[in-house]
């Protein structure tokens, strides 16, 4: 182990400068306990930090009338004769950017720790006094700054334990800094069991914050029924803290979660930017954290919104992977982005001339404003590129992989149905079950409900291959269904400048070779401005020019529904907006020593905070979501009406939503339970190997804690957990009957496999391969700004579409400045930090000290491993037509590991970007 870095007062004195070269040359690991200067008293220097307060009650426990000065002083290296066991804590502390190190390690503040009065510890016993029933005296101490071990920062802390204390249960920290500190962990050796280890990985106010004090349990987990007795107030007494009042703002810094509506994404004060609350019986929708912050004056329901959101300071990232990547760099991105495009592209509706200017975006980019302009640069610096001449920078994307294989892959109607399987959103594809095609919507508010899709056109485009109804009986026919979940939407975005919509059905059929053809896609207008539904059926095959383009056209306008659908649903609802409830409820009801909050805690982290920052910036009134994407200011409103008529949790898992849409059966006697429609479909051949790994480990792990029915059924924390996250934090769907209960371990590890695949494989299915596959807008635009031009044209309009139908086509897609906003943010969004953490990759403490677990784990990492071989293996199977060919690139988003940056693959534990 290398050198500790020390700082050191130097003859200047205790505000003089500091030798940032002195070391400690024994690592204090082996033994150091402290530095070579120090106070010879500590008690006039502590004195100075409790100044006016009275020493504490005999157990020595910190409590508001101070510390006793005896017990500290006792921990700082006196040991009692009569104690049993001398024990030695070492605290680590991670060094963060601006903060913590910054006010105490290399400022003068330094003079505290070096002298002992940074931080003090508290022991806190498991078990009760058995001769008086009674909570057993805790011991404290001082902890020693010790030194910097890279990222890291070490104190070290003395106790002397009497022959009766008994198992160390739990910690409480002191942080007498001036601000806040991070904390990763405190390991405590002298124990003739072995060490005991406390997985902090979180912030401790300062004392003087006002904030409660800290208290941390051991990695030992145990449910609420097991709970040693000394634990178990303070087991009940942190819930209480998690959980509030439910009165007041939020500040930053504080622990408290709540729920409450969608009530902040727009301003009531603007009637441009006003927007309906999301959750109620209106508009049914998921709950997001409480911020309490004030309501407006204009409309009560909402309330105001400022330059940050409240985010319990636990869910944050750490300011170490803020610096280096996450949501900060999108954040800060979009700041710099939206006014640096303005100022280039000052038409924001300007479309792209020709399809070379579209290529320029790669060969040449955008010229940026002087450096001293902008800040693009230090957020995007994987898309900024400095010019020959060195007098400016420019936005110059990178070509996106798929479009690196082939220029044209985007123009094909292969690729076209290949995406369906095993392109960013290959989770909407459905089999068509009966004929013929009917909608649900009235017919009196948005026209006849049998679609224009017919049996004898279909029989025209699959001529030699069946007849439509052995089709359907062979289950060939498939189809992405975009109609009555945007139809109700397509008024209102007509109405808007720039803009059009249609619902629209798309039909497959599987070919013999395994792979789909595209057979017909349907465009639906309702009723409007007096003129009835207009419905149109196109086809990919004809000799007529004409029809080849008005294909091309509809292609166009269905990429554009299937993209708004994958960033709404697919993407943002499904995984980030439903499982804020999940995250809000395990905080409230699960304690940390919970073996459930321990299993599932990986998964949650810094997905609070990214759902934060889209309030904020993504899909808030006039956020990149409304300025971009196909239903522009409806969006969240179309959001919410798809949670409210589709979404169920029982059918989140796998297996139940490939079956649900038809994609599998269940078949006890295949591999994953369940036999595919589709043999060759790439997202549910891998997730099926990610869905049983994980499947597998969670049985482990549950079967460790619960061993029958009554355990789980009479566990209050867990009850309570999903009582909450139905009854609160899906408040709206409350009632519905399909909704699990958790009675038995298999109920458990159902619910349980169910949210860490939607955290994990489901979110990298639909997140990591955004750039690849939308970094070429044309291949999928994320809206279509003008009608098809053989609906209701102009003279002039079909005149133009004869003549110059590419350049219709362009006026079609999206603008240059929509291109440029969507291009930089799926870059981002593709992007891994440096220091993610993939599904089967680090330990959680809890997990590796108990030896069951720890080896449960590690057969997970190896299934990990050997997962990543099988999806190298398929993409190298040339009979697998869907993952492999000519200018194809390979389905990777499931790969369990990743590099850092933009890499279409890698399954983080959670969702972080």
């Amino acid at each position: 182990m290398q050198s500790l870095q020390v700082q050191q007062p130097t003859a200047g004195g205790p505000t003089g400068p500091y030798n940032p070269t002195a070391t400690v040359t024994k690592p204090f690991l082996n033994g150091t306990s402290g530095l070579a200067m120090r106070s010879s008293s500590p008690t006039t220097i502590f004195s100075k930090v409790v100044k006016g307060r009275n020493p504490v009650n005999r157990s020595g426990r910190l409590g508001r009338s101070g510390l006793a000065v005896k017990a500290i002083l006792g921990g700082l290296g006196a040991f009692n004769p009569l104690a049993g066991v001398k024990v030695k804590a070492v605290v680590t502390v991670k060094q963060t950017v601006g903060g913590f190190l910054a006010d105490t390690v290399l400022v003068p503040n330094t003079v505290a720790d070096l002298l002992g009065t940074s931080m003090i510890l508290e022991l806190i016993p498991a078990d009760l006094d058995p001769s008086t029933g009674k909570q057993k005296s805790t011991v404290s101490s001082l902890a020693s700054f010790v030194g910097i071990d890279g990222s890291e920062i070490k104190y070290e802390a003395s106790f002397g334990l009497s022959s009766d204390f008994g198992k160390v249960g739990a910690i409480r920290v002191d942080n007498l800094h001036i601000r806040e500190m991070f904390l990763k962990d405190i390991v405590l050796d002298g124990f003739a069991t072995g060490s005991v280890n406390i997985e902090c990985e979180s912030w401790v106010p300062a004392k003087l914050s006002g904030q409660p004090r800290r208290v941390f349990f051991t990695t030992k987990s145990y449910l609420p029924s097991n709970t040693p007795a000394g634990l178990k107030k303070l087991r009940t007494d942190e819930l209480v803290v998690l959980r509030g009042s439910g009165q007041g703002e939020r500040k930053k810094g504080e622990r408290i979660y709540d729920y409450d509506v969608y009530n902040d994404l727009g301003n009531p004060s603007n009637p441009d930017s006003a927007r309906p609350v999301l959750g109620g019986k209106e508009n049914p929708y998921p709950r997001r954290c409480r911020t309490g912050r004030p309501r407006s004056s204009t409309n009560p329901a909402d309330e105001t919104r400022g330059l940050y959101f409240y985010v319990p300071r636990d869910e944050e990232f750490s300011e170490i992977k803020t610096a280096q990547f996450g949501v900060k760099t999108l954040y800060s991105a979009l700041h710099a982005l939206i006014p640096t495009l303005e100022t280039i592209l000052i038409d924001p509706n300007l479309g792209f001339p020709h399809f070379t200017a579209v290529n320029n975006l790669f060969d040449q980019g955008l010229n940026l404003p002087p450096y001293s302009q902008t800040t693009l640069t230090s957020f995007l610096p994987t898309l900024v590129r400095n010019t020959a001449e060195g007098s400016n920078d420019v936005l110059q994307f990178e070509v996106p992989p798929t479009m690196d294989r082939n220029s044209f892959f985007w123009f094909t109607d292969e690729e076209f149905a290949r995406q369906t399987l095993a392109g960013v959103n290959p989770c909407t594809i459905k089999l068509i079950k009966e004929w013929p095609i009917m909608g649900t919507l009235d017919p009196a508010h948005y026209g006849p409900q049998e679609s224009g899709i017919t049996k004898e056109l279909l029989e025209k485009e699959i001529r030699g291959y069946t007849t439509l109804d052995e089709a359907i009986q062979q289950k060939k026919l498939f189809m992405l269904d975009y109609h009555d979940v945007l139809l109700p939407f397509v008024g209102k975005t007509r109405e808007l400048d720039n803009s059009t919509l249609y619902g629209s059905r798309t039909v497959f059929y599987l070919t013999p070779s395994g792979t789909l053809k595209p057979l017909a896609i349907e465009l639906t207008r309702p009723p409007l401005d007096g003129k009835p539904q207009w419905k149109k059926v196109y086809t990919p095959n004809s000799s007529s020019s004409t029809d080849v383009w008005l294909w091309r056209f509809a292609k166009a306008h269905v990429l554009a529904h299937d993209s708004a659908y994958h960033q709404l649903i697919s993407h943002w609802l499904r995984t980030h907006c439903c499982t804020e409830p999940y995250i809000i409820a395990a905080k409230r009801q699960l304690s940390t020593m919970h073996p459930v909050h321990r299993l599932l805690l990986p998964h949650f982290r810094y997905t609070m905070e990214i759902n934060a920052l889209a309030r904020l910036a993504l899909i808030n009134a006039g956020g990149v979501i409304e300025t971009t994407f196909a239903t522009l200011k409806y969006a969240m409103q179309a959001s919410s009406a798809i949670y409210g008529q589709s979404w169920r949790f029982d059918k989140e898992g796998l297996p139940h939503d490939l079956i649900h849409r038809g994609l599998a059966m269940e078949d006890p006697s295949s591999p994953h339970g369940v036999k595919l429609t589709i043999e060759d479909y790439p997202y549910a051949n891998d997730g099926l190997l990610i869905w049983d790994s994980i499947k597998k480990w969670v049985t482990d792990y549950v079967n460790q804690y619960y061993p029958d029915s009554k355990s789980v059924s009479s566990d209050a924390e867990l009850q309570a957990w999903w009582s909450e996250v139905r009854y609160q934090g899906h408040e709206d769907k409350k009632d519905e009957s399909w909704w699990p209960t958790i009675s038995t371990p298999q109920d458990l590890i159902e619910v349980c496999t169910t949210i860490i695949w939607v955290v994990s494989g489901h979110h990298a299915a639909v997140n990591f391969g955004q750039y690849a596959f939308g970094g070429y807008f044309p291949n999928q635009p994320s809206i279509t700004r003008v009608k098809m031009p053989d609906e209701d044209p102009t003279e002039e309009e079909w005149k133009l579409f004869m003549e110059k139908p590419e350049r219709v086509l362009l006026a079609t897609l999206p603008s240059q400045f929509q291109a440029a906003t969507v291009m930089t943010v799926l870059n981002v969004l593709s992007a891994h930090s440096p220091d993610e953490e993939y599904l089967g990759g680090p330990i959680e403490p809890a997990w590796r000290d108990e030896p069951s677990v720890n080896a449960a784990f590690e057969n997970f990492t190896a299934r990990q491993i050997k997962i990543e071989d099988e999806i190298d293996a398929r993409n190298a199977d040339s009979t697998r037509k869907n993952r492999v060919g000519a200018g194809i690139y390979p389905y990777e988003l499931l790969k369990p590991f990743s590099e850092s940056g933009v890499t279409e693959k890698g399954v983080p534990y959670s969702i972080s970007i």
